[in-house]
């Protein structure tokens, strides 16, 4: 049989696994059978950044002030939401407001978001909006703030998984600070503050007993990417199945494969693509309804 091991078989052919997640799972938590080393300590003695709760109500311009204090010192901030709309309209409200914001959104290609990160570390943008802010190329060590927007909103965008790994984007800064705006301490919001503060505490002491002083991580900034005209081969994006053409017989099908793609998305810590495929899913479900 020419073709992948499932998973069932892959797991019958291993022996001695070592698992390395910054965020195990269930499963990887079952497997170890208590068998755990967690890397809390890092070389530069950074500890876990503070942690503040804020109101969800006239939480725009709140941040717009944190945000000119982090301005002020040439540090950067990331700003993650819940929807494509309001990444945008938030941009558009603090570039009319004097802010150098970007909008990072699934559009973009992974040359152009390098850029864009580049240029972000580079003073050419203050802020970085998007959904997804778990993606690989975000260690910014000139990121002093993230602010979480709807932090109370459980779903698999305010998951403790995502949570604590969204609270480690401010983890390569001194002055490392994330703001969660919400009305509501939920359970995932709990979790993600109570492991911060049993880390902090940890790499306090440890600083503490070996006279250690944090500093922020040093990263050099690499030049601008090469164009698509020099790249061996770059995406081109296809078109989705418009949703109007979508027969009535077909719909429970595509609604069913929907749902599937976006539970893939998420737990690939996709977000931005499962938070696309939820507001489709949201608009199947409804045509279904009037049917």
């Amino acid at each position: 049989d020419n073709r992948p091991l499932n998973f069932s078989e892959f797991e019958s052919l291993i022996n001695q696994v070592i698992y390395v997640s910054a965020t195990p799972g269930k499963y990887e938590m079952e497997k170890s059978r208590g068998h755990l080393v967690e890397q809390i300590i890092r070389p530069t003695g950074l500890m876990d950044p503070q942690i503040i709760m804020r109101p969800a109500r006239g939480a725009v311009d709140d941040l717009y002030g944190e945000i000119r204090k982090r301005v002020e010192k040439q540090q950067r901030v990331l700003v993650t939401t819940l929807t494509k709309k309001m990444s945008e309209d938030l941009s558009e409200y603090f570039q009319k407001m004097g802010i150098k914001a970007v909008y990072l959104h699934s559009d973009i290609d992974a040359i152009e978001r390098v850029e864009i990160i580049r240029q972000l570390r580079m003073g050419t943008f203050d802020v970085l909006i998007g959904i997804n802010l778990l993606r690989e190329g975000l260690d910014i060590p000139e990121c002093s703030l993230v602010a979480i927007l709807d932090a109370d909103k459980e779903g698999f965008l305010r998951s403790q998984t995502s949570l604590i790994q969204t609270i480690g984007r401010a983890a390569r800064n001194v002055d490392g600070t994330v703001i969660l705006y919400a009305d509501k301490e939920t359970d995932s919001i709990a979790f993600a503050v109570r492991e911060t503060e049993r880390r902090k505490e940890l790499q306090r002491e440890y600083n503490l007993k070996h006279g250690i002083t944090p500093a922020s991580v040093k990263k050099n900034i690499q030049s601008s990417l090469y164009s698509n005209e020099d790249s061996d081969y770059f995406e081109i994006k296809t078109p989705n199945k418009k949703e109007s053409v979508i027969s009535e017989k077909d719909l429970p099908k595509e609604i069913s494969k929907i749902e599937k793609l976006m539970k893939k998305a998420a737990k690939a810590l996709e977000f931005e693509k499962a938070a696309e495929l939820r507001d489709r899913l949201t608009r199947l479900k409804k045509k279904q309804l009037e049917l």
